[in-house]
């Protein structure tokens, strides 16, 4: 069945928007529930029990970073390596095999085992964010033209819910762990981390089943497929040079993104150095992810009408100014309302960005083009969480190292101004 919204003459193909839009709502389980919350809560409460707070911040600065240094590396490779044997599908489902098995196996790690805790998250995260290269990839393969902004929204939105929804089964489990037959909020923790993969897993199944991939027009497999994907990557990027609204673009997502990615992985941390109790920090997330999806459809209907451009504009904008409302904060009902802040436009900003991108590149190349933007967006969340790390580690307070954050964000915004959407899509089109 075909699905058109009023106004516009492109089609969707319901079946393969929906099944590819529930891959988001089956890993946002482990951005919440492991990235953002419960493994940096474990590991400075479990797994490094005893050490000072400041240590195991860092510890944490650096596994994040180190699990984007190689995904940043690897992204180019791999999207080109997809692209020459049409294989995006079937190098998701390794990767996400490969984080799957790597977060069921958290529960496993005993108290004070912080250097094998940390091992299992970085492999996992690897597996996360080197698989969503392929599956940003495939969004060409079920939306064109401006309904990509409704099915990347659509995607994001889901997402927010899915992982919203696990997430608070995981919280009440964690508040409440006799009702559910636990011993204690530790043992509900490891539970917590077996449903993330158990839920990866089975909400996977629907994209395999349905979102259908384009063949390329000359099929290449195993080594042949590495040599000619690293041929491509050398052409690929080669052609992105000359196309310079693809260019900037780039530039300006590295620079706000990273800002976006820092606070999603760092601000339980931030949070709690700040004296906030961690249940309070969990009601908080909570909030992001349900005030997060409805504003993720609302973005996407605002770059329907108004342009993707404005949109990402106006959630730059809200991140600046709760990056520096979070330098001053003293309160935890501050803390909230900083959630809601970032729920309304966290969605939008990357769902968005992603759907922008993807109108100003040749789609045969998606897989290619997408490498580099997961490559650029992972080199930006190098920097943000080792600034803060370090930052703290080193002043003894978290506040002087958010500001880094602030100058990203502008430095987004200006590169971004420069970008203009109608010669990104002729371009494209030429090179396609």
């Amino acid at each position: 069945m075909k699905l058109s919204r009023p106004g516009t003459g492109a089609l969707l193909d319901r079946k393969a928007v929906v099944s590819w839009a529930l891959y988001d709502w089956a890993n946002s389980g482990f951005a919440v529930t492991v990235i953002s919350a419960f493994f940096p809560l474990f590991l400075k409460q479990y797994w490094s029990a005893g050490d000072d707070p400041t240590v195991s911040t860092f510890r944490l600065g650096i596994a994040n970073s180190t699990a984007s240094i190689v995904v940043a590396v690897l992204s180019p490779v791999l999207g080109a390596i997809a692209d020459c044997g049409s294989a995006k599908k079937r190098h998701l489902v390794v990767l996400t095999a490969l984080a799957i098995v790597m977060t069921g196996a958290l529960p496993l790690v005993s108290r004070g085992d912080w250097l094998l805790a940390i091992v299992l998250f970085v492999v996992a995260s690897i597996g996360f964010s080197a698989g969503n290269i392929f599956y940003d990839a495939l969004i060409v393969e079920v939306a064109h033209d401006e309904r990509l902004h409704y099915a990347s929204a659509l995607g994001f939105s889901l997402g927010y819910l899915g992982g919203g929804l696990l997430f608070a089964a995981n919280v009440a489990m964690t508040l409440w762990p006799q009702k559910f037959g636990l011993a204690d909020a530790a043992e509900a923790v490891r539970v917590s981390f077996a449903l993330v993969a158990v839920w990866w897993a089975v909400f996977t199944v629907p994209l395999l089943l349905f979102v259908k991939e384009t063949p390329s027009r000359q099929p290449a497999a195993g080594w042949t497929a590495v040599r000619e994907g690293l041929r491509e990557l050398a052409e690929t990027f080669h052609q992105l040079r000359a196309l310079r609204p693809v260019w900037i673009f780039l530039l300006a997502y590295w620079c706000y993104i990273d800002g976006v990615h820092t606070i999603a992985r760092m601000a339980v941390d931030y949070g709690m150095a700040l004296g906030f109790e961690a249940n309070s920090l969990i009601v908080a997330l909570l909030i992001t992810q349900f005030v997060g999806f409805p504003a993720a459809l609302a973005f996407g209907y605002a770059g329907e009408r108004l342009g993707a451009k404005p949109a990402i504009f106006a959630g730059i904008a809200a991140y600046l100014a709760a990056t520096l409302w979070s330098y001053f904060m003293t309160e935890v009902w501050e803390f909230y309302v900083l959630a809601v802040a970032i729920g309304l436009v966290q969605g939008g900003v990357q769902s968005l960005s992603r759907s922008f991108y993807a109108r100003i590149i040749p789609a045969g190349q998606a897989g290619e083009f997408f490498g580099f933007y997961n490559m650029l967006g992972k080199f930006a969340a190098v920097l943000g969480p080792v600034l803060i790390g370090v930052g703290g580690a080193l002043s003894g307070s978290p506040r002087l190292a958010i500001l880094a954050i602030v100058v990203l964000f502008i430095a987004g915004a200006l590169l971004l101004s420069l970008v203009r959407e109608r010669d990104g899509v002729r371009s494209s089109q030429a090179a396609d």
